[in-house]
């Protein structure tokens, strides 16, 4: 008996089931730190200790492995802020928001750093900026009905969704690497900007530039 025999006698063998799951989370791994360019189907069948083979098997290639891998990743997160957009108080809502991506990076950092990554061409949906469009979406849609309430422009709340959105989405990026301070310090200063901002809105701001000359800052709205 050869020693590659001995070692395949030597481990438990897996389900179909259980060596998806495995080649999956393996995946994961090395298309977090490497890329997918950077990574094979050598390296996976490698950590995985079976040939290149059963990874085709199970997937049909790294195509294939990464599609699953994102599809998963996607589905957590987006179930995650979605489920913090359909309850509470408008302002509780963007605190969940803000916790969730932010709590998502903490637990699941490997799979943010995936779909933060360069994606294959094929790879078109299930990207992180197709998340963030349709957190815009459902965001969009609850600032349309407070914009209604107050007699704002509700055409307008697509861009102020696209804003608090994006604010976001940049600070947890930052916050990936830094991890400090603590994650619910970060959420309660963005919400701290966004609330107050969306609080003190002019129904009709213009750029102070463009304001009548003699006319204060103070008089203009609310002052920055």
């Amino acid at each position: 008996m050869t020693s590659g025999d001995s070692n395949r006698v030597g481990r438990a063998r897996m389900t179909g089931t259980q060596r998806r799951q495995q080649l999956i989370e393996i995946g994961r791994t090395l298309f977090a730190e490497r890329g997918y360019d950077a990574t094979s189907i050598e390296e996976i069948a490698q950590r995985a200790q079976v040939s290149k083979p059963v990874v085709y098997e199970h997937f049909g290639g790294k195509e294939g492995l990464y599609a699953v891998v994102v599809d998963r990743e996607m589905s957590s997160l987006l179930h995650m802020v979605t489920s913090s957009l359909t309850q509470n108080r408008s302002r509780v809502r963007l605190e969940q928001v803000a916790l969730a991506l932010l709590t998502y990076i903490e637990e699941r950092t490997d799979g943010f750093r995936i779909l933060m990554r360069d994606q294959p061409a094929a790879a078109a949906e299930g990207t992180y900026s197709s998340l963030l469009n349709e957190a815009v979406n459902q965001v969009a849609h609850i600032l349309a009905g407070d914009f209604g309430r107050r007699g704002f422009d509700t055409s307008l709340a697509t861009l102020y969704a696209q804003a608090l959105v994006g604010m976001v989405a940049t600070a947890a990026t930052w916050w990936l690497d830094e991890r400090e301070p603590s994650k619910e310090v970060v959420a309660a200063h963005l919400v701290n900007l966004c609330w107050n901002g969306l609080t003190h809105l002019e129904a009709d701001p213009q750029l102070a530039s463009e304001w009548p000359s003699g006319v204060p800052e103070s008089s203009g709205g609310a002052t920055p």
